[in-house]
């Protein structure tokens, strides 16, 4: 059984951090409570969570109708997206069918906006929902499309998530609904874990991305509207530490693989009431983020 918890693969997916929140969840007695992620995306964190059983709840947002989509059939349909899974082509043609879907998604219902989000990350490079697919629209790379389409295994993660759907909370929100209209009324045992995309190429990553504006604008919400505790994550460019500065924070070197190699800085920011279980967070967060680059 892998160890990954979420079917989608996502540029810069934290699923490797799960063990530090697990010591922060009890460092701060919110064991059992409830983990909201205002930026959903892969949810990697919030499944390993779940089905680990460290929190009663987990409340997803995602302002991208392809992934509240797919996480919606996930919960609700994940009997129909097993058997999309099981029998889709993994030819070019499909490809260029889910394409087409994930680009007008008012022409389709649900299930279908849902399982082409899936589709596509699956099969594109880095599962970049935008991006190239894996080997080429000639297939003569050393990879094939197929390559991280695992159909028995992703079809396992699908339904272990649907049995725990009842604890599973939707929104298709903007983050900023989410954090000002959703966020407060959680109860005060709850961890709100902060993702947004990139500053620094965020355009090559995401199908909704954020301007200039839209990080000052959400960093003035996370720190002066979210009483919950929190935990933020970046790149460590100059403009994003100065928007954190005065919250307490680590930096770390990693490289990433989306789409191309290169190298990068990291950054982590915390809610100042959070308690940080021990001196050796940097080290484990680094060594674990670059284990999962």
């Amino acid at each position: 059984m892998s160890r990954h918890k979420t079917p989608l693969r996502y540029p810069g997916g934290k699923q490797k951090l799960s063990p530090f929140i697990v010591e922060i969840l009890v460092a701060n007695d919110l064991l059992g409570g409830q983990y909201a992620e205002p930026y959903a995306g892969g949810a990697g964190v919030a499944m390993d969570l779940l089905l680990g059983g460290h929190i009663e709840r987990i409340h997803l947002n995602d302002s991208c109708v392809g992934v509240y989509s797919f996480w919606k059939s996930v919960r609700d349909n994940p009997e129909t997206l097993c058997r999309k899974i099981s029998r889709a082509s993994l030819n070019v043609e499909e490809w260029r069918r889910q394409k087409a879907i994930i680009a007008q998604p008012e022409c389709h219902d649900e299930l279908e906006i849902g399982f082409s989000l899936f589709f596509l990350n699956r099969v594109n490079r880095s599962g970049i929902v935008s991006g190239g697919l894996i080997g080429g629209l000639d297939q003569t790379g050393n990879w094939k499309m197929d390559a991280r389409f695992n159909r028995n295994e992703l079809i396992n993660r699908v339904e272990a998530i649907a049995k725990n759907g009842k604890k599973i909370f939707l929104r298709n929100w903007d983050a900023e609904r989410f954090l000002l209209d959703y966020v407060p009324k959680l109860p005060a045992r709850s961890l709100i874990y902060c993702d947004p995309p990139y500053f620094n190429k965020a355009d090559r990553l995401y199908l909704n991305h954020y301007t200039t504006s839209d990080h000052e604008r959400i960093a003035k919400i996370i720190q002066r509207s979210v009483k919950h505790h929190w935990i933020v994550s970046y790149d460590g460019v100059q403009e994003i530490l100065a928007l954190y500065g005065k919250r307490r924070s680590f930096l770390y070197n990693l490289q990433y693989n989306a789409a191309s190699a290169y190298k990068g800085t990291e950054a982590f920011f915390f809610s100042d009431k959070l308690c940080i279980p021990s001196d050796s967070t940097v080290a484990f967060i680094s060594e674990a983020l670059q284990q999962a680059a």
